[in-house]
């Protein structure tokens, strides 16, 4: 039986098929971005890629845990 994601990757199908890019491309725009805060990021996302602040804010969130963890 196949685990149920949670946090912020349970958006990921949504992102990827609401916005046409895998999240691995969304990842390396938020980390080529000059910006480092969490909100400052979210609003670039919105602001510039068009995402919804909860896509925008998944994306984030697991990006900057992933970079933390390493």
């Amino acid at each position: 039986m196949a685990e149920t994601v949670k946090g912020p990757a349970s958006y990921f199908p949504s992102i990827e098929k609401k916005y046409g890019r895998p999240i691995s491309e969304w990842q390396g725009l938020i980390r080529s971005s000059p910006l480092t805060k969490h909100m400052e990021l979210v609003g670039w996302l919105k602001s510039e890629h068009g995402l919804g602040h909860g896509h925008a804010n998944a994306l984030v969130a697991h990006t900057l845990a992933e970079d933390s963890g390493k």
